[in-house]
C-alpha cells in the first residue's frame, strides 16, 4: 500500500515539473522570437529596397525609429482621430408611448398555458 501512495505523490510532482518546464520554454521561445523581430523586420525592408533599386538606402544599419519620433506619431494620430467624432449633447430623453399593450410581452401567450393532452 505504501508503494501506491508513493508513486501517486510522485506523480503530482512530475506533472507539476513538466507544468513548470513546459511555461518556463514557451516563455524563453517567446523571448528570442521577440528578440529577433526587428532584425527580421530590417531585412524584410531592406530586401524591398533592394527590388526597388535604393541600394544606398538599403545598406542603412538600422530603419527603427526613436522613442521620440514614435511618441510624436502616435500623439498626432490620436488628436486628428479624437477630432473626428462629433460632440454630444449627453442628455438622455425618455419618451413615453401611447399605446401600453405589444403581444410580445402578453402573459397569455406563455410557455405554461399549454392544453393538457390526456
Amino acid at each position: 500500500m505504501n508503494i501506491i501512495a508513493s508513486v501517486a505523490s510522485q506523480g503530482g510532482y512530475t506533472i507539476a515539473l513538466v507544468g513548470i518546464l513546459v511555461v518556463f520554454g514557451a516563455l524563453v521561445l517567446l523571448y528570442m522570437l521577440f528578440a529577433q523581430l526587428p532584425k527580421i523586420i530590417n531585412m524584410n525592408i531592406r530586401s524591398k529596397l533592394r527590388r526597388e533599386g535604393k541600394y544606398e538606402c538599403a545598406e542603412e544599419d538600422d530603419f527603427s525609429l526613436s522613442g521620440d519620433v514614435s511618441a510624436a506619431i502616435a500623439t498626432a494620430l490620436n488628436l486628428y482621430y479624437s477630432d473626428v467624432h462629433d460632440e454630444e449633447s449627453n442628455i438622455i430623453t425618455i419618451k413615453n408611448m401611447s399605446k401600453k399593450y405589444s403581444p410580445w410581452s402578453s402573459k397569455i401567450y406563455g410557455v405554461q398555458n399549454q392544453p393538457f393532452q390526456r
